[in-house]
């Protein structure tokens, strides 16, 4: 046991939590659960009642979400330099929530059909669509990476919205979009995570 778990499943936001503990690079266990099955077991929603993944467990502590858990990883390891400088501050806690907020709530709302009319885009944080697509288009295009033109830990989060995005088509093909994507996805960390969570989702289908 190492005093850090990730529960995850393959085919899940759990890539993301995956990616930033390569990141970070310290030995990490991990519990695969289904759904449907173990991710709604007595024993897990002891650690995340949602009953969902991601989760990590460091030291009997839990975090939940995966900007949340991004965040906290990068913090929690501080070594591994994924935490912003001052300069880097603002942007890295703008873009990182903004993604986890405006972005994923826009993407998932036109994935399941619901566009909010011109009254009901002031109830709603991201107003509508085509805005946030524009705004993140604009953040991308800034800098060599979300908060500078230094990796950090925002870019896990907000380059794996961008690159499921682009894949899966929640997000246009853009340039600004693509040409981020390039850059995030030959990184070591990102590459060793993406043959990890592939080989255990061959795994999961071959058991059935």
């Amino acid at each position: 046991m190492t005093g850090l778990t990730l529960y995850t499943n393959p085919m899940s936001r759990g890539r993301i939590a995956r990616w930033m503990l390569e990141e970070v690079g310290v030995p990490y266990d991990v519990e695969m659960l289904g759904y449907g099955g173990t991710m709604k077991d007595d024993a897990y929603l002891a650690i995340n009642p949602m009953g969902k993944v991601p989760a990590i467990v460091h030291d009997g502590r839990v975090v939940t979400e995966c900007a949340a858990i991004c965040a906290y990883l990068a913090e929690a390891f501080a070594d591994a330099g994924l935490s912003p400088d001052e300069a880097e501050r603002a942007d890295y806690h703008r873009w990182m929530f903004f993604a986890a907020g405006p972005l994923e709530a826009a993407v998932t709302n036109r994935a399941l059909g619901v566009a909010p009319s011109d009254e009901q885009q002031r109830m709603v944080g991201y107003g509508d669509y085509d805005r946030v697509v524009s705004v993140l288009e604009t953040a991308v295009s800034a800098h060599a990476y979300i908060a500078g033109d230094r990796f950090t830990a925002a870019d896990v989060y907000v380059g794996s919205q961008v690159m499921w995005g682009t894949q899966f088509g929640t997000l246009p093909k853009r340039d600004a979009f693509l040409a981020y994507a390039a850059r995030l996805a030959d990184r070591p960390a990102h590459v060793r995570a993406s043959a990890l969570d592939d080989a255990a989702m061959a795994e999961m289908q071959a058991a059935g």
